[in-house]
């Protein structure tokens, strides 16, 4: 059986928790800042947990990843 590839682009943006919880940066953090309140940019500092639909998605990209 081939070995299957792990995406480049998934393993360079997502992290798994302990528990096998997908986190990701936040988006919508690139520009546009000056029209965004204070409060929607210093809520978006740091990063955030991934949907359980869209983790599943990025779990099969990671295949050999210890929580995948």
């Amino acid at each position: 059986m081939p070995k299957l590839k792990t995406k480049s682009s998934a393993k360079k943006r997502f992290r798994f928790t302990a528990k096998g919880k997908v986190k990701m940066p936040q988006a919508n953090k690139r520009h546009g800042m000056i029209k965004r309140t204070n409060s929607q940019i210093r809520k978006q500092r740091g990063t955030t947990i991934m949907s359980k639909q869209d983790s599943k998605i990025v779990k099969s990209y990671m295949p050999y990843s210890l929580r995948g």
